[in-house]
């Protein structure tokens, strides 16, 4: 998927990060280096996605011969307006037109993308001039269709088929016509597949910290045609080291343009307070660095120096190598979706004592009579909407911890629904009733446990794996506080990062999260059981909503943005392959 990504999370990802000021500390996350890449052009995970258009029983609206459609995509914005995306030229005289106008646009997970479709005949008149000049007010309306980029894409053959109905079903009545079918395939760019995958290392790099070695990280940037210079790939950092070895990190060939376009390649120190300082850079193609690589031979890095009105490079001794150089196709996302996974979606909800009495306005937990979502509520409305369109039967599991259920001890995981038998709901509407209905059936108490949830997630990502179901789980942590059971959950994370398993935490209200932070391996180190067992990856990704609500940022774009990674990842690292 899109951008450069590493066998972490999309790029190494140490590096990543959701924007939380961590002021300067010595073991601040690295998210002052995600924000350093977005000031300078980095993106998220895409694909390109081409779409072709088609449609079947199309009303006839021309007296003496047929119908002469045309369509026209739109996207539809968050305020309901809708973007002209592109036409398709007219097709003379079919109900069944198949339009050769395709329209390309990039895919991202983490984003509901809607879509408007609208098909009209094309009076006589018009049809010398250019589809662009046409007004279309002055065509004959056909029929319109409307549904998410998610919904083609998760369909096996990645065609979806639609009624094309008029406005009248729009306008509240029951029982609009039919005007015959539209059908989209989506089909992903081959060339978007084509990755090399580069590990790299450096020597004898120069120290730019006064009481320890250099904190370094690779930026990887092209050049585009007007000069400028975006990132596409970064690693991760390497704490206190002169000669590190980065994890492999795979750039796509799409991206970059050829083997023979340049590449810069800088090594920047690592600074809590987002000011990293160049160490040294380097620029060479894909088609130098496999020289390199053949060779077995370093290139020396530069620092950029002023020499009075002129720039010079001043040479260091300090070497780029590459330990790796390897092409193939890489697997993408949609590739798996395709092959028939799903991602299924799970919540937990923290009902302990600190969030407040739920009947007060001043709660977390308060249910406003004028229908505003809570902090709870937004969070799992806002994942929800994007996770339901990739499970196929919308039953999520959902459970709620650190309260006490009538009549009972505390519990730090209780189906929500009030079953002491099943922990599934019904579709994102059964995911608030059965949290409104807990909230009445249920004491706020404490203390704030994660490990019992994570188990009971993991169990059933475990039981799907061992029925080789084609299942990958995602766990909706929603909490106020810090946790008590911090090694307990280690231990139950580095447990279930071998299983088809991704927990995305959201922490709510103005409670100090900073411990949390530890969990997500982006922002710190790899985590460790008790018995001294690393995690094979990372699968947890923490963002305060706090830091999101009032940005540009949306909570499921910070959440969601790792998730098509971590599941590529638990693919390698399964070794399965979606072969159709």
């Amino acid at each position: 998927m899109g951008n450069c990504c590493s066998d972490v999370a999309g790029g190494q990802s140490a590096v990543g990060g959701t924007g939380v000021n961590q002021g300067n500390q010595p073991n601040a996350p690295n998210e002052a280096v995600d924000a350093f890449l977005k000031s300078r052009g980095y993106q998220g995970l895409y694909s390109q996605i081409e779409l072709s258009l088609s449609a079947t029983s199309l009303r006839d609206r021309d007296v003496l011969s047929k119908s002469d459609p045309m369509a026209v995509l739109y996207s539809k914005e968050k305020d309901g307006s809708l973007k002209e995306l592109t036409r398709t030229e007219v097709v003379l005289n079919s109900l069944n037109p198949k339009w050769i106008t395709k329209y390309t646009m990039a895919y991202f997970f983490e984003t509901v993308q809607n879509l408007v479709f609208r098909v009209y005949d094309i009076d006589t008149q018009f049809h010398n001039q250019d589809v662009k000049m046409l007004k279309l007010e002055e065509q004959d309306f056909l029929g319109e269709a409307s549904c998410t980029l998610a919904q083609i894409v998760t369909k096996s053959d990645r065609s979806l088929t639609m009624d094309l109905v008029c406005g009248e079903q729009f306008s509240g009545q029951a029982h609009a016509r039919k005007f015959g079918k539209l059908t989209i395939f989506a089909e992903e760019s081959i060339s978007s597949k084509t990755t090399v995958e580069l590990k790299l290392r450096c020597s004898e790099l120069e120290s730019k910290d006064l009481f320890s070695k250099s904190d370094p990280f690779l930026v990887v940037s092209k050049t585009t045609e007007s000069g400028i210079v975006v990132p596409i790939c970064k690693t991760e950092v390497m704490k206190n080291d002169h000669s590190p070895s980065w994890k492999p990190v795979f750039l796509k060939i799409q991206q970059i343009g050829s083997k023979e376009n340049p590449l810069i390649i800088e090594c920047y120190d690592f600074n809590s307070n987002g000011k990293h300082s160049l160490i040294g850079k380097i620029q060479k193609s894909l088609l130098d660095l496999e020289k390199l690589h053949s060779a077995g031979t370093g290139a020396n890095l530069f620092i950029p120096t002023a020499m009075g009105a002129k720039q010079e490079n001043k040479v260091l001794k300090s070497q780029l190598f590459v330990e790796s150089y390897s092409e193939k196709i890489q697997y993408t996302f949609l590739d798996y979706l395709a092959f028939g996974y799903e991602l299924n979606f799970m919540v937990a909800i923290d009902f302990t004592a600190s969030n407040g009495n739920p009947r007060l306005p001043d709660s977390l937990h308060y249910i406003d009579p004028s229908g505003r979502p809570n902090a709870y509520q937004r969070a799992i409305l806002d994942v929800g909407e994007v996770l339901q369109f990739y499970d196929s039967d919308k039953h999520f599991p959902a459970w709620g911890f650190g309260a006490r259920p009538i009549d009972g001890p505390v519990s730090h995981c209780f189906n929500l629904n009030g079953s002491s038998t099943y922990c599934e709901v019904e579709g994102m509407q059964g995911i608030m009733m059965a949290y409104i209905s807990a909230l009445h059936n249920v004491s706020l108490a404490g203390p704030t446990l994660f490990g019992p949830v994570i188990t009971s997630a993991a169990h059933i990502a475990s039981r799907s794996l061992t029925n080789s179901e084609r299942k990958y789980f995602v766990l909706l942590i929603i909490t106020d506080g810090v946790i008590t059971d911090l090694q307990e959950t280690k231990d139950a994370l580095v447990q279930a990062a071998d299983l088809p398993l991704s927990i995305l935490i959201v922490g709510v209200g103005g409670a100090d999260f900073k411990e949390m932070e530890i969990l997500d391996a982006d922002k710190g180190e790899k985590l460790e059981s008790t018995t001294g067992r690393v995690a094979v990856r990372d699968i947890v990704q923490f963002v305060p909503l706090r830091d999101v609500q009032n940005g540009d940022v949306s909570v499921v774009q910070s959440l969601l943005a790792e998730l098509p990674s971590q599941l590529l990842e638990y693919m390698r690292f399964r070794k399965i392959q979606p072969t159709l």
